[in-house]
């Protein structure tokens, strides 16, 4: 259509300037022309400038540049887009035939994957299975221990077998680690040794399965330990049972850390409405302290030195009385904690958290790490004598008459994980 209008234009401008090359100057003139009409006999009454017919004639030839270069974009912008959906399609034609090459055809899709997909899940494969060996080699270690207490022949043989498997999936594993860095390893027998080392290592872990449910239902059911490894906001315990209202109580155990700064929360209890109705905490370069309903005493606990430690803490709601005990022995006590406020019912006691909300909120920085057992709970203030039967693993020594340790009461989280108790024998 520009064209066209281009074209009405310049026609009469030709004509005009054909007859006026015999008069001198020559005036150019543009005039509307009917359809049926002789262009070249149609006169002008107007008059025109030459500077404006060009400017305009300019104007159009710009004007259509500017679209041509439109179309030559719009042109290849179409090849761009009908080049990659012919990859598209090639690609989802190569995946549905297993036995084309991933490699690509001609004039299609020519990235070649098979590095790629060779590498991922052999890397993948291997982290796998380190972390598989790693986690049996742990268990195996705990046998050893289970073993030496109950000094079976049998059970030092099964052992030794077990660990013969582990050495030689190390060696299997370690070869195949060479073979990927020296890129001499064989994709098609890949799945096939693989399938080798996964079928040896299922075997493996079934058979220390049973030696473990064999050790659980030979040991007592208090000899047991937590492990919190590592500080995070998922890995905790959970007392199954609440307390009751209590107007006294005395709370002991056993704890192990070398954490830094601060071994964190060894436990916390929550009530609607009162998240540290009663907690104890080491936060920071903060020495522990004991909160009751929001109420704080320093305790004078040296204790983060990667050792078993006994401590216990009485409490009384009259005057707010409280003392502190480590390994036997009292070491601190003071008075107007939270006093005659009684420790409410009907909240959730967590080991290894800090808890912001009822049962949840945990704040990794807040976190225990290190090994807590035999906790227990009592609703009274236990005397010096009892708590020292306690430190020292007396056979006298009682159990908590509100919480006891015992493995059905406990819910574990997250990863934390379950071992045979080590520091009474070592005092016996």
């Amino acid at each position: 259509r520009r064209l066209l209008v281009l074209l009405l234009l310049l026609l009469p401008l030709l004509c005009l300037r054909g007859r006026g090359q015999g008069f001198g100057q020559t005036r150019f003139i543009c005039t509307s022309v009917p359809l049926d009409g002789d262009m070249c006999a149609a006169t002008a009454p107007g008059t025109g400038s030459a500077e404006e017919l060009k400017s305009t004639v300019l104007q159009l030839r710009e004007t259509v540049l500017q679209q041509k270069e439109t179309i030559m974009n719009q042109k290849e912008t179409i090849r761009e887009l009908t080049a990659k959906l012919g990859r598209c399609e090639s690609q989802s034609v190569l995946e549905a035939l297993p036995g084309e090459p991933k490699g690509g055809r001609k004039g299609g899709f020519s990235k070649n994957t098979m590095g790629d997909l060779s590498r991922s899940p052999a890397a993948e494969t291997l982290s796998q299975l380190g972390q598989t060996l790693q986690s049996l080699k742990t268990r195996l270690e705990n046998l050893e221990q289970f073993s030496r207490m109950n000094s079976s022949g049998q059970t030092n043989n099964l052992k030794d077998i077990l660990q013969n498997k582990i050495d030689d999936l190390e060696r299997q594993v370690l070869s195949r680690v060479n073979s990927l860095e020296e890129g001499k390893f064989n994709p098609k027998n890949e799945s096939e040794e693989r399938g080798k080392i996964e079928s040896t290592l299922t075997s493996l872990h079934q058979r220390i399965s049973d030696l473990e449910k064999g050790q659980k239902d030979n040991r007592p059911p208090d000899r047991f330990q937590l492990t919190f490894p590592l500080r995070t906001n998922y890995m905790y315990a959970k007392v199954k049972k609440s307390l009751p209202e209590m107007y006294a109580f005395s709370i002991c155990m056993w704890m192990k850390s070398n954490a830094s700064p601060g071994m964190g929360t060894p436990f916390s209890y929550a009530v609607p409405g009162q998240a540290n109705e009663l907690v104890l905490i080491e936060w920071g370069n903060n020495p522990m302290e004991i909160l009751i309903n929001d109420k704080v005493a320093k305790l004078p606990f040296v204790i983060n030195d990667g050792k078993w430690h006994h401590i216990c803490v009485t409490w009384t709601t009259r005057d707010g009385v409280w003392e502190a005990y480590q390994d036997g022995t009292q070491t601190g006590n003071g008075e107007n904690l939270a006093p005659y406020h009684p420790i409410k019912p009907q909240g959730v006691l967590v080991l290894g958290q800090e808890q912001d909300t009822l049962g949840g909120g945990f704040d990794a920085t807040q976190a225990f790490v290190g090994e807590l057992a035999h906790f227990n709970v009592w609703d009274r203030k236990l005397s010096p004598g009892e708590v020292y039967s306690l430190a020292t693993c007396s056979s006298k020594a009682l159990s908590g008459n509100v919480i006891s340790w015992a493995e059905a009461n406990i819910d574990i989280y997250g990863g934390a994980t379950k071992w045979t108790f080590e520091a009474c024998r070592q005092l016996n």
